[in-house]
């Protein structure tokens, strides 16, 4: 299996939110983006990070910086390794110390970010769940606007072409056809309106259904 390297591109919360965010990872070398749910308590931390603030005293992940560097050792890389059941996993690798630490994908990038480490992400993690806005060029003429460019639509789009492909490979499935169907055009909503929080729960439920046994 491969890494492939990503950054954090964007970080937003919806307006339907119950205080969490949606973080999006794009692979450094293509256009493969990758969407994960997170606590806003771990979006603040890459929020600070990202925008060189420095509270007055540590916040967590500060403070876990400060006892690996103070033990001798650093963080070389972190990488999300797994989707399993809609649940990324993540690994953080430190240099010194000889360790490599499970760990939530949001508190690994918050870490990384603090170390100015690498991020990376499994090749088979991004077939699964990632998405390229790039690809909405090979739709139909029909289905374009004059806003093409627009990240969202773009998105929006290649979600919908995603989910018909995944169900284009697997058997027959259980779940009604009309209930995917409600979710893919609730998915729709989801994304015209920005919420991301929503949106990736919608996407890891369609997945759910259309992977689900006869």
């Amino acid at each position: 299996m491969t890494k492939v390297k990503v950054e954090v591109i964007g970080l937003s919360a919806s307006t339907g939110s119950n205080g969490a965010y949606a973080l999006i990872l794009k692979e450094t070398s293509g256009e493969r983006r990758l969407p994960i749910v997170i606590g806003a308590p771990e979006a603040q931390a890459i929020a600070a990070e990202m925008e060189g603030i420095k509270p007055t005293r540590p916040m967590t992940h500060d403070l876990l910086k400060n006892i690996i560097e103070q033990a001798g050792g650093t963080v070389s890389e972190v990488c999300i390794v797994e989707l399993r059941e809609s649940i990324f996993y993540a690994q953080i690798t430190i240099e010194g110390l000889y360790l490599q630490v499970d760990a939530r994908p949001s508190d690994a990038i918050a870490i990384a970010l603090r170390f100015n480490a690498p991020i990376y992400v499994m090749d088979t993690v991004l077939d699964e769940a990632g998405v390229v806005p790039e690809e909405v060029d090979i739709l139909d003429d029909d289905d374009l606007d004059e806003d093409d460019d627009d990240d969202d639509d773009d998105l929006l789009r290649l979600l919908r072409q995603h989910e018909e492909e995944s169900q284009e490979e697997k058997p027959p499935r259980s779940a009604p056809s009309s209930r995917i169907e409600q979710l893919q055009r609730e998915l729709e909503k989801a994304i015209r309106e920005e919420d991301y929080e929503r949106a990736a729960r919608i996407r890891d439920e369609i997945r759910r259904l259309t992977s689900s046994e006869p």
